[in-house]
């Protein structure tokens, strides 16, 4: 299997570096690079052949060709790359130029090996440069300033292992153990056929975005990207930890669990995690008693765990996010939905809407499922109280609209947002659920669904969430239509997301017009949905038809 090294960088579990041409937001420099991702993204290293060359990369090598000429990078642990060349050369440079007291990275010769280390300010880190076999020249070393500061490997047979660690570290000692994905992707996607046939690069995106526990990383995690969206949201985890359940179940605990490890005391999950930071200026929404009912852990304890943490997470958004007499809860900001500019909160951002009473009316129903007596009793009361004020306040008898919970003022939107509590399923009145999937057809593209119709003139084309094809909304509005019974629908939506990452890869999300990928084009909770699609579809095509009682859409 090979993949474009522009979309996907060449990486390998538990590594926090990754080997692209991207260095930043939009940015792809003409030679690949060593980035790291402790203490955000940087570019550390630039690699430069000593000859133009074609580039090919597969789980397990990353390779340049020039004629008769060739270099072969891999991985041997999470932390070393070893790289050797066969009649092509190699310059290995500090991508920063100048070196600063606060910034850049310095060059020096270790007395104790003759190895080669670069030290960067802006990761924190040092790189080591071990020669194995062949003679390099060394550039700047010592230097400060602006300088050039480099390794260099000339056109012959040789061989250098590059580590990324802290302070001090002994001198290099090969090892024999190397990353293994074959494993990881047998194990996620066993059921992949060629009815599925991005199960394997979907699989090789998880595997090569999950890093070790590190800094505020307190448990092995899969980053969104090892492109610059390098963070954990905290609800991107829902998503990769549905797709790793059945194969790696440990590795997809840990995804569930991670933000929970940094709830705050009245119990909100962080907006985002990275290696150095953890931001509490905005949530993301309540969808874990969703994700958590389709991945139940059997262990009595991972159980009790789960539901403690779940009740506190809940219990903030009762407690906290109701205003005094008010039933339903309320965003403070797009953000805290996840949906960040939709057009729901173009008439104000702070507002109760649907989608958020149906994510914690399910939150609330999986609480009962895990508890008992008048606890239960009390978490089913309140999930009944909220979702009849949900209809009661929100629904028009045609559409849902947002409210002002400080004014009680009602406005409307086109967003695919207000259809969101299809999830509810069979809970919801067939009337309402009959409506809301009439209205999520008029999303349906070609490649999926839009999250601005094609026709409001609010739509644009890269507008973030006016327009584009998103993951999270496909598999929550996939679920729900299923579970309401519109299975022909929720088919056509689960096809049509399919063959789009089929066609454009797992961006972060895609032109609703042209399927074109947008924005990050390596994002796991993308390739997560598609693996988790891939697999209810695999399942269901081996069991057989299931009949469209609702018959929506005459498929």
């Amino acid at each position: 299997m090979r993949f474009s090294i522009r979309d996907i960088p060449f990486s390998c579990r538990g590594s926090w570096f990754g080997i692209s041409p991207v260095i930043a937001e939009n940015t792809v420099a003409d030679d690949l690079h060593l980035v790291s991702h402790q203490t955000g993204m940087h570019p550390v290293l630039r690699f430069t052949p000593s000859e133009p060359s074609a580039v090919t990369a597969t789980p397990a090598l990353l390779r340049w060709d020039a004629g008769a000429g060739r270099i072969e990078l891999a991985y041997t642990t999470p932390d070393t790359v070893r790289i050797r060349g066969d009649g092509l050369g190699l310059r290995i440079a500090a991508a920063a130029g100048t070196l600063t007291p606060f910034s850049g990275t310095y060059l020096y010769r270790d007395p104790l090996d003759g190895s080669a280390v670069f030290t960067s300010y802006e990761t924190g880190r040092r790189y080591r440069v071990t020669v194995l076999s062949g003679s390099a020249s060394v550039t700047g070393d010592e230097a400060l300033g602006a300088a050039e500061r480099a390794v260099t490997m000339p056109a012959g047979s040789w061989e250098v292992a590059i580590e990324e660690y802290g302070a001090g570290r002994t001198p290099y000692r090969a090892t024999a153990a190397t990353p293994d994905f074959a494993a990881f992707a047998d194990a996620v996607a066993p059921w992949r056929t060629d009815h599925t046939p991005a199960a394997e690069l979907a699989a090789y995106v998880l595997w090569s975005a999950t890093v070790a526990p590190a800094g505020f990383v307190t448990r092995p995690a899969v980053l969104m990207s090892k492109h610059w969206m390098d963070k954990v949201w905290s609800w991107d985890h829902c998503f990769t930890a549905m797709a790793l359940a059945t194969g790696e179940p440990e590795l997809a605990r840990d995804q569930f669990q991670l933000p929970f490890d940094h709830q705050d005391a009245s119990g909100a999950l962080p907006d985002s995690i990275t290696h150095s930071e953890v931001l509490y200026n905005f949530v993301k929404p309540p969808i874990h008693g969703w994700a958590l009912r389709r991945m139940m852990p059997a262990d009595p304890a991972e159980r009790e765990s789960a539901y403690q943490r779940l009740a506190r997470w809940t219990r903030f958004w009762l407690d906290v996010r109701r205003a005094p007499g008010e039933i339903l809860p309320h965003y403070t900001h797009g953000n805290d939905s996840g949906w960040d500019n939709a057009t729901t909160f173009d008439g104000g951002r702070v507002i109760q809407s649907a989608d958020l009473a149906a994510f914690l009316v399910l939150q609330l129903r999986c609480l009962a499922g895990m508890s008992a007596g008048t606890e239960a009793q009390e978490w089913e009361r309140t999930a009944a109280e909220i979702r009849d004020a949900m209809i009661r306040d929100l629904w028009t008898g045609d559409r849902f609209e947002a409210r002002d919970p400080r004014t009680g003022e009602r406005r409307r939107s086109s967003s695919l947002l207000d259809l969101m509590p299809i999830v509810l399923g069979e809970e919801l009145p067939e009337p309402i659920a009959a409506r809301l999937a009439e209205r999520i057809e008029t999303h349906l593209t070609e490649y999926g669904l839009a999250t601005e119709p094609l026709d409001s003139p609010h739509h644009a084309a890269d507008g973030y969430w006016r327009g584009p094809i998103w993951a999270p909304s496909t598999v929550l509005i996939e679920d729900g239509l299923r579970r309401a019974g519109f299975t022909a629908l929720a088919d056509e939506v689960s096809r049509r997301f399919r063959a789009l990452c089929e066609k454009s890869g797992f961006a972060e999300n895609f032109d609703a017009r042209t399927g074109e990928g947008l924005r990050d084009r390596a994002y796991t909770w993308t390739a997560a949905a598609y693996l988790v699609l891939a697999r209810d579809y695999e399942t269901r095509r081996a069991a057989g038809p299931v009949l469209d009682r609702n018959e929506i859409g005459g498929r």
